[in-house]
């Protein structure tokens, strides 16, 4: 009998099998299933390649249509060939049937048991289940990374050694478990709502005054551009000159313009929220597993065991939320939900972070319906950032991965003036240039953070992590544009910590123009010359002084040029303002230090630029050869 279509069985309403296509491949000789490698993800034979489903009929009204993963993106999206329309929505299976047994509700629902605030309301879901991982039991989502046998290639045998442990442990209900991986969730033991929370933040209020603020944007800097322009009594210009000798010492003042008129654009348009976009009758992405994930060495125990503290209670917001911690062998922490990448596992060209990467991905062996959130060691996500993720999933179909803003503020805030001013531009940045890019463009135009990024399964299976940069997170942004995936905004924060010393700065921005500029792409080289125009700048900036007091160069300047360099200098400067004021604003600051504050971050910046500039030359003489890990 074939099970492809319902059968009408005479004795009732009896339990029907499900069809072959969706049935669990048989076990091999060492009890794996059989399912097809991660790695040839989208080089399945025709055989591997979802079949036709089959629904009962009688439930047929709870499957709504979703957006089709199991294929690469629509060619609209990939560019070239014109317009192609989509693929049909596949119906996601009906994984409920049987005689006796009722549709069941969708997880999260607010029931007399289940009624306490902050609980995800999960009513309109598309998902039907969630990958186990359920207190006592192993998960059931363990892939192929630490297997010692390869179903598609036979048992694994290096030259030297074994290159996976084998499973040698066992866990509370008696099975063999891998001692890289925690056989159960220990995110809510001992957790309850009256548990001292660690990841607080204003996102609610942040994100609404933020939204409104695009106005304010425009009015402060042709506002402040036009009283430099004319008002300003240091300024001496003239309208009778159009060109004289002070112009060519002057023009290298305009060399971050092209830098300033980009975040101007994305100053000027509105930071696009969901407050009006969203709502309950709106169909929902399936999302089986959210995978929060603290990405650290280990070396630091107390920022390991801080993150997990901070974010350990948010498996309690939703049935799809889990919080994982990868770090490197021999690091691997008790009781916590710690992933730990064996020293033997390699790739042909991932190092360091990306290398973990690789592990943790091959480990858990995602599909279209998992969701990624990294995080560095030291980020924290509150929990309204969390629902605004899990909103970017549900409703944002035409986007596979997405970013948010990164704030500074979460520890030792205002401890060392310097480099808190310095990452204030990196907020402003993400405020005004990155929103463009996620907002309006929905392309990695200028790159992509390595913290607050959240990819689909899908996409990391595609894209992989076998990538050789020192800025893999840049790589990947770039290689899936290239895929045809689209990015997008998450209206959220997660709040991070600045570097505390002078050589760890550098390093830090050393690593991102060196990684960056050894990128292949033409994009990533032509914003790496971009930065390095930062050391002209200050030149000119500094012989600017002497020049100034010389009578043949002391010339007025024509007005135009005038206008041009003050128009940068106040979208430059204010972006460190902004930065500032918004971080203020989250951490509760009194509303007269957030005033104060204004003034010194104007006066701090100036030392911050030229440790920018500094830098980069400190990559071109002296370029890293590894993956510098910085203290914070």
């Amino acid at each position: 009998m074939s099970y492809d279509q319902p059968q009408q069985r005479r004795g009732g309403n009896r339990a029907r099998a499900p069809p072959m296509s969706m049935r669990a491949p048989p076990p091999n000789q060492n009890g794996h299933q059989n399912y097809p490698s991660q790695d040839n993800y989208n080089n399945r034979a025709p055989s591997m390649m979802p079949q036709q489903q089959w629904v009962d009929p009688r439930y047929s009204h709870y499957n709504s249509p979703q957006q089709n993963y199991s294929q690469p993106p629509p060619r609209e999206y990939q560019g070239g060939g014109g317009y192609v329309a989509p693929q049909q929505p596949q119906q996601s299976p009906n994984r409920y049937q049987g005689q006796n047994q009722q549709y069941p509700p969708q997880r999260g629902q607010h029931s007399p048991s289940n009624n306490k605030p902050g609980v995800w309301s999960d009513s309109a879901s598309e998902s039907s289940v969630n990958m186990d991982e359920r207190p006592g039991q192993p998960y059931k989502n363990q892939g192929q990374a630490y297997q010692p046998y390869n179903p598609a290639t036979g048992p694994r045998q290096p030259p030297q050694q074994q290159a996976y442990r084998k499973p040698t442990e066992k866990s509370e209900d008696g099975k063999k478990v891998m001692p890289n991986v925690p056989s159960r969730s220990y995110a809510l033991d001992g957790e309850d709502d009256k548990s001292k929370r660690t990841n607080r933040g204003n996102t609610k209020a942040l994100m609404a005054l933020i939204a409104e603020m695009w106005i304010f944007h425009i009015a402060i800097i042709l506002g402040s551009t036009y009283w430099m322009v004319f008002y300003n009594p240091i300024n001496f210009y003239t309208d009778t000159e159009l060109w004289n000798a002070s112009c060519y010492w002057k023009l290298v003042f305009l060399l971050p313009m092209p830098y300033t008129i980009v975040c101007l654009f994305g100053l000027a348009l509105p930071f696009r929220t969901p407050k009006f976009l969203y709502h309950d009758k709106l169909k929902k992405r399936r999302c089986d597993n959210f995978y929060i994930l603290t990405v650290t060495r280990g070396n630091n125990r107390e920022a390991v065991y801080r993150a997990w503290n901070a974010h350990k209670h948010l498996e309690r917001l939703h049935p799809s939320v889990r919080v994982h911690v990868l770090t490197d062998e021999p690091f691997f922490f008790e009781n916590i939900n710690c992933y730990t990448c064996p020293k033997a596992f390699s790739t042909a060209k991932s190092k360091y972070k990306a290398r973990a990467l690789e592990w943790y991905r091959q480990t858990m062996r995602y599909t279209e319906y998992d969701w990624i959130m990294h995080l560095d060691e030291e980020s924290v996500i509150d929990d309204e950032t969390v629902r605004r993720c899990l909103e970017f999933i549900w409703y944002e179909e035409d986007c596979h991965w997405g970013q948010g803003v990164i704030l500074y503020n979460q520890y030792k805030f205002w401890s060392n003036w310097i480099f808190t001013v310095a990452d204030a531009l990196r907020v402003g940045d993400d405020l005004s240039r990155f929103q463009l890019q996620y907002t309006y463009f929905k392309r990695p135009l200028f790159g992509a953070h390595g913290s607050f990024l959240m990819t689909n399964g899908l996409v990391e299976n595609a894209i992989t992590w076998d990538l050789g940069s020192l800025t893999e997170d840049y790589e990947f942004a770039v290689a899936a544009w290239k895929r045809g995936f689209r990015c997008g905004k998450v209206a959220g924060f997660i709040r991070e910590q600045s570097p505390q010393g002078y050589m760890d700065f550098m390093k830090q921005r050393r690593r991102w123009f060196i990684g960056i500029w050894r990128l292949g792409a033409f994009l990533p080289k032509l914003w790496a010359f971009f930065w390095t125009l930062g050391l002209p700048c200050l030149a000119g900036t500094i012989a600017s002084i002497p020049l100034g007091l010389i009578k043949a160069t002391a010339q007025p300047t024509p007005r135009w040029l005038g206008l041009c360099k003050d128009l940068t200098f106040c979208v430059f400067v204010y972006l460190y303002i902004l930065g500032m004021f918004i971080q203020d604003v989250d951490k509760g600051k009194f509303p007269l230090l957030v005033l104060l504050h204004i003034p010194l971050t104007f006066i701090v910046q100036f030392i911050t630029v030229t440790m920018e500039a500094l830098a980069v030359a400190y990559g071109l003489i002296f370029p890293p050869k590894g993956f510098d890990v910085i203290k914070k």
